[in-house]
C-alpha cells in the first residue's frame, strides 16, 4: 500500500496541473514549510517513539493551544506563544523525569486545564475565535514568508541540539539503567530532549494543528520502527515518510479541495497500517532466506 500511495502522488505531481499549482507563491511556501516541519517531526518523533514518550507530545500540543491563544490576546504572534509555552512545558516535563510515567491522571488534568484556558482566552478575544480551527487542525496554506523563516531557524536549531545529544540519548533510551550507571546525566538529557520535542510539536501544529500532532510526530516514526530495527535507516525512513505524507497531503488537497490536514492524516494512517503488515512479512521472508541458506 505504501508503494501504491507513493506512485499515485508521483503521477499527480508529474501532471500539468501540478505545474500550475507551483505558480502560486502560497503553494510554494506551503511545500517548503511542510517539508521543513516534516523532516524535524520525523526525526524527533523517532526518538519519541523509541523512548515511549508519545503521550508527552500529545500533552505539549494542548499546552501549545493555550500559549497560542494567550499570545494573541496579548497582541503577540501565535507562533511565538505556541513555541514559548511548549518549550517551557517540555522543560518542566523533562525535569519531572521518570515520575511523569506514574502521573497520567495529573497530566490528563493538565491537558484539560490547558484547553480550558485556551477557550477562555478565545472568549475574551472573540475576533480571533474564527481562527481557532486553524490552531486546532492546522492551515499550512496560510503560512507566511516570515513564519516560514521562523520555522526554518527553529528546525535548524532543534536538529543541531538533537545531533549533539543523539548518542547519549540513544544509549539512555535503549539501556537506561546502564546509561545511568555510566554517568549519563539522565535528568538533564530528558529536559533537553523534551525541550526539542516542544519546539517540534509547535512546528507540527502549524501544519496539522494541535489536535493532529500525532499525525506527523508519531505516525511516520512508528511506521519506521515497524519497517526497520536499524537506527540510521529508521531515522531516515521516519523523515522520508513524514515528507511523503505532508507533501502528498498538499497535492491531494489541491486536486480534491478537501482539507490538507485530513489528507495528511489519511496518508499517515495508511502508511502506518501498511508498515504493520509489512513488518512481520519482512521477518518471515528473512527467516525463510536464512533457512534456505542453511
Amino acid at each position: 500500500m505504501t508503494i501504491v500511495t507513493v506512485t499515485i502522488i508521483t503521477r499527480l505531481m508529474a501532471s500539468e496541473r501540478f505545474g500550475t499549482m507551483l505558480d502560486y507563491e502560497f503553494m510554494r511556501t506551503a511545500f517548503m514549510a511542510s517539508g521543513v516541519v516534516a523532516i524535524l517531526s520525523g526525526i524527533v518523533g523517532y526518538f519519541l517513539v523509541l523512548r515511549g514518550q508519545t503521550f508527552a507530545g500529545h500533552a505539549l500540543s494542548h499546552v501549545g493551544f493555550t500559549g497560542a491563544t494567550g499570545a494573541v490576546l496579548l497582541g503577540v504572534s501565535p507562533l511565538a506563544g505556541l513555541v514559548g509555552f511548549t518549550l517551557l512545558a517540555g522543560v518542566a516535563m523533562g525535569a519531572l523525569g521518570e515520575k511523569l510515567a506514574s502521573r497520567d491522571v495529573a497530566v490528563g488534568m493538565m491537558l484539560s486545564l490547558a484547553l480550558g484556558f485556551g477557550l477562555l482566552f478565545l472568549h475574551f478575544y472573540t475576533a480571533f475565535a474564527t481562527q481557532a480551527t486553524a490552531l486546532l487542525f492546522g492551515n499550512v496554506l496560510g503560512v507566511s514568508s516570515s513564519a516560514l523563516l521562523s520555522l526554518v531557524i527553529l528546525a535548524a536549531l532543534s536538529l543541531a541540539a538533537l545531533g549533539v545529544m543523539a548518542r547519549p540519548l540513544l544509549f539512555s533510551s535503549l539501556q537506561p539503567e546502564l546509561a545511568e550507571a555510566k554517568g549519563v546525566p539522565m535528568r538533564l538529557l530528558s529536559v533537553a530532549f523534551l525541550a526539542v520535542v516542544g519546539v517540534a510539536v509547535a512546528e507540527s501544529a502549524q501544519i496539522v494543528g494541535v489536535l493532529l500532532v500525532f499525525t506527523l510526530m508519531v505516525g511516520p516514526a512508528a511506521a519506521a520502527h515497524n519497517l526497520s530495527s536499524r537506527f540510521g535507516i529508521g531515522i531516515a525512513l521516519a523523515a522520508a515518510l513524514a515528507l511523503i505524507e505532508s507533501w502528498g497531503g498538499i497535492v491531494l488537497a489541491w486536486y480534491t479541495d478537501w482539507p490538507t490536514s485530513f489528507w495528511i492524516t489519511i496518508l499517515s494512517g495508511v502508511i502506518y497500517l501498511a508498515s504493520v503488515v509489512a513488518g512481520p512479512l519482512r521477518q518471515i521472508m528473512a527467516q525463510r532466506g536464512f533457512a534456505k541458506a542453511r
